[in-house]
């Protein structure tokens, strides 16, 4: 993809939303239940879309939080239900359409006090600890469409479990939402938004004091304060926005938000590499503003707009690739945290670096290998079986000192402060310490392409089998795995995925678009991964 001239530079007056039309058409438009486009559709986090093409209207949180009700009543989920929206401009109305529903049916919900935001991780966050407690069993909603542009706006569940919910319930939730959406939602019940605020089974909540106050649970906090390092906070003017001085002034750390602007425009973004607003904390572009400062700062951080991501930003090398980062966090952790279980493995899905492996392999650790969605992880960080799950999109948690659950959800402010905690422990930013990897294991180069497919190819991709793969090399190396399932727990990846000593290519279907992604690493060269981009494309088009 050719990168846009505006990329990297501040967003010009002509790329920003215009807020009150985005809200006008969320309560005006009507979305077409025969349009597949327009119906309820789970991704791996939740619905997605926007109001100005009928994708994410007042119609679909109405169906969408009435089939939740209904889903909590069949499961036996009776405890409260913690809410929270990002700085999204869609947030804002769609929190409302869903304290309406839930008033409606008494639900006990938790709104963030004083309209504020509330990141994902504090979500995830509130519901275990709740649920710790041996309370009635309560879960979550969070308003996000996570780093997408501005005009987009988004919905995901959080069960018990306290992560993203398994396919078993978004497929349970998405049919019924639709068959309210086709009924023109004439079975929601709801209430005013005057009524919704006012009914007792609505509270409103301080989300930020009981998360701050448990955060040196998770990270050697004593260790950062001790250091006196200067730390550089960017929340892309998202759900962090409120959390990092909290943090800074109970723990005693030397923290400044660099920008504390909440627009929800996002003027003050610079653009991404194809021209769109997007709150990337993973991109270069996007975070071109906090690299700049990276010389002012020991280490510094960025999150997307509900914190679930984490861009590292290092004296020694910039902004760290999302893979480069994790590689150093596992490598770290498995090596500092003596309360975890011996034999707790590391979670990674299969278009994550295999740098990884070799990490795991150094550390006696076994990897285990997901498809592609924080969902996989939940289960092993809620019984202490993998101490960390990560995505090659910059998403990752992982568990207490102790050895017990933090989040089951990605937490982007947890790994900003594991940046912070590796950097003063050991004197050497992650940047350094990658560095000191590669020269130790190699030094993988991994990129992500689309290549054009129709719906039926598209579709096929998806029910590969490995048999359908007839090359026995690539890029000239023996292949040495063929996958279309994921090793670490046997679940379909959704693609296919080829494996030799050196490199590995995946290709997995996009949800929203005629293409299908590919994912490939060469731990060689520029040259053998563009072999390995060329030869993945004749060997996925020979199998479909």
């Amino acid at each position: 993809m050719a990168i846009s001239p505006l990329a990297g530079k501040h967003a010009p007056p002509a790329l920003l939303i215009d807020i009150p039309a985005l809200w006008d058409e969320y309560y005006t438009t009507t979305p077409d239940p025969g349009d597949p486009l327009q119906r309820v559709s789970f991704g791996t986090s939740g619905h997605r879309g926007t109001a100005s093409n009928g994708s994410f209207n007042e119609a679909h949180i109405l169906a969408i939080t009435q089939a939740v009700v209904e889903y909590r009543r069949i499961a036996g989920i009776a405890g409260p239900l913690f809410l929270g929206m990002d700085s999204h401009a869609l947030s804002e109305p769609a929190q409302r359409t869903v304290l309406e529903v839930l008033a409606a049916h008494a639900v006990e919900v938790y709104v963030a006090e004083g309209g504020g935001f509330t990141p994902t991780p504090v979500i995830s966050h509130a519901i275990l600890t709740h649920n710790a407690a041996g309370k009635s069993q309560s879960d979550g909603l969070i308003l996000t469409p996570s780093h997408n542009p501005p005009g987009d706006g988004g919905i995901k569940y959080n069960p018990p479990s306290g992560g993203p919910a398994d396919t078993r319930i978004t497929g349970w939730i998405q049919d019924r939402a639709n068959e309210l959406l086709a009924g023109g939602a004439s079975g929601v019940r709801r209430v005013s938004e005057e009524q919704a605020m006012r009914v007792p089974s609505t509270h409103l909540h301080d989300y930020i004091r009981p998360y701050v106050s448990d955060l040196a649970s998770v990270i050697d906090l004593d260790v950062i304060r001790g250091s006196g390092l200067r730390l550089g906070a960017d929340p892309l003017g998202g759900s962090s926005v409120a959390y990092w001085e909290p943090i800074a002034e109970l723990y005693g750390l030397d923290i400044k938000v660099v920008n504390s602007r909440v627009d929800r425009t996002f003027g003050f973004m610079p653009v991404d590499r194809d021209g769109k607003i997007r709150m990337d904390c993973s991109s270069p572009y996007a975070m071109a503003d906090l690299v700049h400062l990276k010389d002012q700062y020991d280490i510094a951080f960025g999150n997307d707009t509900d914190a679930d991501r984490h861009g590292i930003v290092a004296p020694s090398v910039g902004l760290l690739n999302p893979n480069h980062f994790l590689s150093v966090a596992i490598s770290y952790l498995f090596s500092n945290r003596t309360g975890w279980r011996t034999d707790s493995a590391i979670g990674k899905t299969v278009v994550s670096s295999s740098m990884i492996d070799r990490v795991g392999k150094t550390l006696g650790r076994r990897v285990a290998e997901v498809p592609v969605g924080f969902k996989w992880f939940v289960e092993g960080l809620v019984d202490g079986s993998y101490g960390f799950g990560g995505e090659e999109s910059a998403g990752a948690s992982f568990l207490r000192q102790d050895g017990t659950v933090w989040t089951t959800d990605k937490d982007g402010l947890i790994m900003g402060l594991l940046a912070a905690e590796i950097t003063a422990r050991t004197g050497r930013d992650p940047g350094i310490h990658y560095r000191e990897l590669t020269e130790l294991l190699g030094a993988p180069i991994y990129t992500r392409v689309d290549a054009p497919a129709s719906p039926e190819q598209k579709s096929r991709l998806k029910k590969l089998d490995p048999s359908d793969v007839q090359a026995t090399t690539l890029a000239g190396d023996a292949i040495v795995d063929r996958l279309t399932r994921a090793p670490g727990n046997s679940a379909e990846i959704g693609g296919l995925k080829v494996v030799t000593e050196q490199g590995w290519f995946a290709a997995r279907p996009s949800g929203t678009e005629d293409v299908y992604k590919i994912y490939a690493e060469s731990f060689r060269s520029q040259e053998h991964l563009d072999e390995i981009l060329s030869e993945a494309k004749e060997i996925v088009a020979a199998a479909l």
